[in-house]
């Protein structure tokens, strides 16, 4: 039987082990692993995927901890991915979000990877979203993804997520720095987690405060949650206000509009991504290293050169059509 074939069957019955090995797959570039994207694609579609995100040390991963135990207490199947930096040495995942899990880690019908960001300036690689994908084929209704740090270049968490939740603390005034990273326009709602500490009150006025500068009209409005979920203090809220946004956006058309444009996204990528691979051949390669001597000797400009490997290759292109 064809691996890739056998592989995607083993994802599609929920095979631990066999999906274990093909986000291993999609994680390295393997040759294989688009071949087996493409024999689950009909399977995706029915798991709903939320965004973490939040500056570090804001309690991440231990409120996605404590939200897979509530979702597999109301018998639903959740896949948890932890994007985490990169390591220098071994090209994986820095902190390991799974030693942290330790409700839900010996739990089968939890599934949990550590992922490296890969250099991924939004926080969240393209390989994550694969693997995502991955665990929707393979039966989690629940997909909870959770990104390192937060910042201006690190909003793709709202375009690969259903519904996205930034969690902050009340120190080092979150909510004006949530409307200087631009959080206002990705997130959901908030989490104030740690909201047992001082200057929780004052943290969700703040924000609360920043929210009503926006002209929601018949939007969706994000509201803030006070959580402690150390102590799982908060947690069905934050679950009930997942399934109301989770509701506004199947009655209002939102999530086919979220998903539509994931795929455009998706698409577009893939194409950019062969393209790359058509153009940078040997030759045009040796063509550049030409064209940059004569650029440094201010012979030509960077922009000559640009433009004489595209026509160079348009040219190739019309050629062969």
């Amino acid at each position: 039987m064809n691996r890739a074939k056998e592989m995607a069957d083993q994802i599609v019955r929920g095979d631990r082990l066999g999906v274990a090995r093909a986000i291993s797959l999609v994680e390295n570039g393997s040759d294989m692993s688009q071949e087996i994207l493409e024999r689950i694609y009909s399977k995706t579609g029915n798991g709903y995927r939320i965004g973490v995100t939040g500056p570090p040390g804001a309690g991440k991963s231990t409120l996605v901890n404590k939200l897979a135990r509530f979702y597999r207490n109301a018998g639903l199947r959740v896949g948890i991915l932890a994007v985490d930096p990169t390591s220098p040495f071994t090209g994986g995942a820095l902190l390991g979000d799974r030693i942290r899990m330790t409700d839900v880690e010996l739990d089968r019908e939890v599934f949990i990877r550590s992922m490296a960001s890969r250099g991924s300036m939004g926080g969240l690689s393209k390989k994550a979203k694969e693997a995502a994908d991955i665990l929707d084929a393979s039966g989690h209704e629940i997909i909870m993804m959770e990104t390192v740090g937060v910042g201006q270049s690190e909003l793709d968490i709202a375009g690969a997520a259903d519904t996205t939740v930034v969690i902050l603390v009340p120190e080092s005034g979150d909510g004006i720095q949530a409307m200087k990273a631009g959080l206002m326009e990705i997130a959901d709602f908030f989490v104030l987690n740690k909201s047992d500490r001082p200057g929780a009150d004052q943290a969700v006025m703040s924000i609360k405060m920043i929210l009503g500068f926006r002209s929601t009209g018949n939007s969706w409005t994000p509201g803030v949650v006070k959580t402690v979920a150390s102590e799982g203090t908060g947690i069905q809220e934050v679950v009930e206000l997942v399934a109301s946004h989770r509701q506004f956006l199947e009655q209002s058309g939102g999530l086919q509009r979220k998903r539509k444009g994931r795929l455009d996204r998706k698409i577009r990528e893939l194409i950019e991504e062969q393209l790359q691979v058509d153009f940078w051949t040997r030759h045009r390669q040796e063509a550049l290293q030409r064209g940059l001597d004569l650029v440094v000797n201010r012979n030509q400009t960077p922009y000559d050169v640009a433009a004489k490997l595209i026509s160079d290759f348009r040219k190739e292109v019309d050629l062969h059509t």
